[in-house]
């Protein structure tokens, strides 16, 4: 379009004036155009369109997020992005807010400092956005005293159960109930533990889901090993158990573990899985290791955050309240378990 020089003010932006000019129509239309509304012929859109786009013309979300009182967004705040469950959750939380039209809007905590959710949240209130989704691995300094930010719905990633916002996590409990009744159904008893680091929340519930099974079955629990989540930690409890002759299956936390543990056996000359089954939880390893033998326990962690969303931002709908939502897991069965030694 012809005429089109001069288009950008003092700060640079396009005013919607200017695209009205260059596109011949009035600055309602340009604003109807711009917000996707009808009542406009297909030939004049056309034309505001181009105008746009030669003009490099940005909609004022500014302004439409005050006419609208939203901002289509929601708040994310983690302290791990690269943590295995974080990435496919994170996933699962773009999938669906950009289903309904949302950004999402992150910010990652310094692992360093102590976890608290009304600092996170702080952190949070001055960005714009509709909702705010909290994923913490670690419970947090401040969890039940929490009170979220009147009008921002806030849900919670975690296991526990708060008082005033809801919770969205996979079973970490239930994930042990489905291997421990995986185990003694192979008639194993003597079932160790490679639990992970102390007061890391999905570690303490599986270490709950496994002492609870023995314990209902008339067993005691001998004392779990702890790792950090790493092969090489898995690899040392693998060592120390592999002088245990009375064992029979180790249960291991994760995946990462899982695999330390059963190299360590295997270098101590114990058998996996004739003299000694092994179990890990996540199903992290497709990819990365050919031929994965290894039975584990996989979480829809993409539905997790499908969900997170999905509270989200029905939060302020009136006759919402606070629940706990937990999403059973499923038990992947390989070449790491058989049937206990006589």
């Amino acid at each position: 379009m012809a005429g089109s020089g001069g288009a950008r003010g003092r700060s640079g932006a396009v005013s919607m004036a200017r695209v009205a000019q260059v596109a011949g129509v009035s600055q309602q239309t340009v604003s109807r155009v711009a917000n996707g509304l009808p009542n406009v012929s297909e030939d004049t859109r056309r034309r505001v369109l181009l105008a746009m786009e030669e003009l490099g013309f940005r909609p004022n979300f500014a302004g439409k997020s005050l006419r609208s009182g939203r901002y289509n967004s929601v708040g994310l705040c983690l302290y791990n992005v690269e943590q295995f469950g974080n990435l496919v959750t994170i996933k699962g939380i773009l999938s669906a807010a950009g289903a309904v039209g949302c950004a999402v809007t992150t910010v990652e905590m310094d692992e360093r400092a102590p976890l608290s959710l009304a600092e996170a949240t702080r952190r949070m209130v001055g960005l714009p956005i509709d909702a705010l989704i909290i994923s913490m691995s670690l419970l947090a300094e401040d969890f039940m005293a929490f009170q979220p930010q009147p009008g921002l719905s806030t849900v919670l990633l975690t296991m526990r159960e708060h008082p005033l916002c809801p919770t969205v996590d996979s079973d970490q409990y239930g994930c042990s109930t489905l291997v421990m009744d995986h185990l003694t159904a192979h008639g194993h008893r003597e079932i160790r533990h490679v639990g992970g680091p102390t007061g890391n929340v999905d570690a303490s519930f599986r270490e709950r889901g496994w002492r609870d099974a023995l314990a209902s079955r008339g067993i005691e629990p001998t004392e779990p090993l702890r790792g950090d989540w790493t092969a090489d930690s898995g690899y040392e409890a693998g060592a120390a158990l592999a002088r245990d002759a009375s064992m029979t299956a180790v249960y291991a936390a994760n995946d990462q573990m899982a695999v330390g543990v059963v190299e360590a056996l295997r270098d101590a000359g114990r058998r996996v899985p004739e003299d000694v089954s092994v179990v890990g939880v996540d199903d992290s390893l497709r990819g990365t290791i050919p031929h994965v033998g290894l039975t584990t326990v996989r979480f829809d962690l993409a539905r997790r955050g499908e969900v997170a969303v999905e509270l989200a931002l029905r939060g302020t709908e009136p006759g919402q309240r606070p629940r706990a939502v937990r999403i059973a897991p499923t038990l992947v069965e390989r070449r790491s378990v058989a049937d206990a030694r006589a």
